[in-house]
C-alpha cells in the first residue's frame, strides 16, 4: 500500500494489529497525527471500524478520508476472536482488569460438561454486556459507574455464537476460538461458560484475528503504520 495525501482522502484501509495495553483511540490517534504531520492537513478523517479494549489484542480496521463511510458495513461483519478463559474465579469486569472477587471449584467440572456448556452458547443466544463496558445508561458509559460502585445491571441482547471451540488441555485454562455476530461480549461469554459449569470464569487473554474477509495475518502495527506514512 502506498500512501499518498490524495489516496488517504479518497479512502484507504488499514489492517492494524493492536499491541496490548493500547486503546483503540490510541492506535487511530497515532495513525492519524502521523498523516497530519506528513501533509500538513489540519483536518483529515479517521476512524477504526469496531473497538477492542486495551487489554485485548488484533486486528483492528481503521479507514481514512471517504472511507470511514465504510465503518458501519465493515462493523457489521462477522469475527473471529481466540484466547483463553481461566476457570474457578470470577472478576466484577469479567477479565482483567479488575481483581479476583471470588473462587470457586473445579472438581467437577469435565470434559464432558464443558463441551455441552459450550453447546449451549451456541447459535442465537441472549447476552447481558458486563458492567464494565462503553455502554451509555443515562449519558454515562456503564464502566465509569461501576468504577463509582454504583448499582449497576445490563439489558439481554440477542447475538449469534457460530462457533465456539475450546481445548482443556491447560486445564483450568481453557483455550477457545469464538465466531460471533456484531455486538458479541467475549467477556460475557467467559462468564457465563462459568455459570453453566457451576463454577466461575473470566477472560485471560483475547485476540481478535478476523473481522469479515480481512485478517490479522496481514495487518501491522499502529508504529509501523506511522513510521511508513512519515517516509512516503
Amino acid at each position: 500500500m502506498e500512501f499518498t495525501e490524495e489516496a488517504i482522502k479518497a479512502g484507504q484501509v488499514l489492517l492494524v494489529d493492536k499491541p496490548l495495553g493500547w486503546s483503540s483511540f490510541q492506535a487511530v490517534n497515532k495513525i492519524k497525527w502521523a498523516i497530519k504531520k506528513r501533509y500538513k492537513l489540519k483536518k483529515i478523517k479517521v476512524g477504526h471500524a469496531g473497538t477492542l479494549d486495551p487489554l485485548a489484542t488484533g486486528l483492528l480496521v481503521i479507514c481514512t478520508g471517504k472511507f470511514t463511510k465504510k465503518i458501519p458495513d465493515i462493523q457489521g461483519q462477522v469475527k473471529e476472536y481466540t484466547g483463553t478463559i481461566k476457570l474457578g474465579a470470577t472478576r466484577p469486569s469479567y477479565d482483567m482488569e479488575t481483581e479476583i472477587d471470588q473462587h470457586y471449584p473445579v472438581d467437577h467440572i469435565t470434559e464432558e460438561k464443558l463441551r455441552i456448556a459450550a453447546e449451549k452458547l451456541t447459535g442465537v443466544i441472549a447476552q447481558h454486556p458486563p458492567v464494565f463496558s462503553a455502554i451509555k445508561k443515562d449519558g454515562k458509559r456503564l464502566y465509569e459507574l461501576a468504577r463509582q460502585g454504583k448499582d449497576v445491571t445490563t439489558e439481554a441482547r440477542e447475538v449469534t455464537i457460530y462457533d465456539f471451540d475450546i481445548d482443556q488441555s491447560q486445564f483450568p485454562e481453557i483455550a477457545f476460538r469464538v465466531v460471533c455476530s456484531k455486538g458479541t461480549y467475549i467477556r460475557s461469554l467467559a462468564h457465563d461458560l462459568g455459570n453453566l459449569l457451576e463454577s466461575g470464569a473470566y477472560l485471560s487473554s483475547l485476540r481478535r484475528t478476523k473481522i469479515g474477509d480481512f485478517n490479522v495475518d496481514n495487518a501491522e502495527s499502529p508504529d509501523t503504520y506511522a513510521g511508513r506514512i512519515a517516509e512516503s
